[in-house]
């Protein structure tokens, strides 16, 4: 199993980035599909998740109306567009897959992960 996430780069803020992760060795529809965040010196945390078929979203209260996670099952790749960035948005952003249907902000619940792709806001 392989998720290939990409798509990060240094950006200004109140820039835009779009993140791609795309997935191989799974049925890619059978997963939920999650973003989550790593900043220096902090713990990994959730920014978004997205159910198989894409019709529930869970957003991290700090991306809400900023972030829209959407996915394309016969690319197998889910998206995270990034609006209004800020500087404490700067991060390594990883990719994972969960066959779980709750509790989506839980990294313990997601099954593989991505190498992750920072993320750099400057101010």
């Amino acid at each position: 199993v392989q998720l290939q996430a990409s798509g990060g780069g240094l950006v200004q803020a109140g820039g835009s980035l779009r993140l791609s992760c795309e997935v191989s060795g799974l049925i890619f529809g059978g997963y939920a599909m999650g973003w989550f965040r790593q900043a220096p010196g902090k713990e990994r945390e959730f920014v978004a998740a997205i159910s198989r078929s894409g019709g529930r979203t869970w957003y991290a209260d700090p991306v809400k109306g900023r972030f829209t996670i959407s996915r394309d099952n016969a690319k197998n790749t889910v998206y995270l567009r990034m609006n209004s960035l800020k500087p404490e948005d700067t991060a390594v952003y990883y990719c994972a897959a969960s066959s779980a249907v709750e509790m989506m902000s839980r990294p313990d619940i997601y099954h593989f992960w991505g190498q992750g792709t920072q993320v750099t806001v400057s101010s």
